[in-house]
């Protein structure tokens, strides 16, 4: 079972987002095990404050490092940083400045975790301490800045949940989609055959399994070089 600890200051964010689709289907097969834990209670002063002013002057408040080390150690059952981690736990920092989410890291969170801790930042960030001797991982979902990592926390489950064994319907379903061998998807029609004076490809209602993979790589091949050409290089 692969199992998700979020650490979050909103708890409550999560409260219906896993309740769907193939994320729910794979917590009920026991699949997947996702919990949202309130940072909050990892504070030790009266206010719980997980928040302070930032060394050297700026603009807003950075994320404490203590009550995260505190949730980080006590949700993994270890003491000592990730140096006492095992080789299947993952301590995800969701954060602008981290590599990029990819399938190909999504495949490997998928094949080679057994717990994922995911680390929501919020405000001006999280201090940095947090990344240089806790996480394992400082992951991005692309080029932009959120209000906080909870969105992005629910990305990433979801691109990795549905990569986990048994999670999708059919086991080729993960494996001829865009990305799973370094282009886009090919493009997919169904019924009727003829909409408006649009008909579907004569290709893909010859029979000629031989032919339909030939012009689906040609078509993907095309999409790719039109829309992510950065792909192919």
């Amino acid at each position: 079972m692969l199992k998700f600890d979020i650490i979050t200051i909103f708890p409550d964010f999560f409260r219906a987002a896993f309740e769907y689709g193939i994320i729910r289907r794979a917590r009920e097969a026991g699949l997947v095990e996702i919990a949202a834990h309130d940072l909050r209670a990892w504070t030790l002063d009266k206010h719980r404050q997980v928040d302070d002013r930032p060394f050297g002057g700026g603009d807003g408040m950075v994320l404490k490092p203590e009550p995260i080390f505190a949730a980080v150690e006590n949700l993994t059952g270890t003491s000592g940083g990730r140096s006492s981690f095992l080789e299947t736990t993952r301590v995800v920092l969701l954060s602008p400045q981290g590599r990029v989410l990819t399938h190909r890291v999504a495949q490997e969170l998928a094949s080679e975790a057994g717990q994922v801790v995911l680390i929501c930042g919020r405000y001006e960030g999280v201090d940095e301490r947090v990344a240089e001797h806790l996480v394992t991982d400082e992951i991005s979902i692309g080029d932009y800045v959120l209000s906080g990592g909870e969105p992005a926390a629910i990305v990433l489950i979801d691109a990795v949940v549905r990569l986990v064994p048994g999670a999708l319907g059919s086991e080729t379903s993960a494996v001829n989609e865009s990305f799973s061998d370094g282009t886009l998807d090919y493009p997919h029609y169904t019924r009727p055959p003829e909409f408006r004076g649009m008909r579907v490809p004569e290709v893909l209602l010859s029979g000629h399994h031989g032919e339909i993979e030939k012009w689906r790589r040609e078509r993907a091949l095309e999409k790719t070089q039109s829309n992510r050409p950065d792909l192919l290089k």
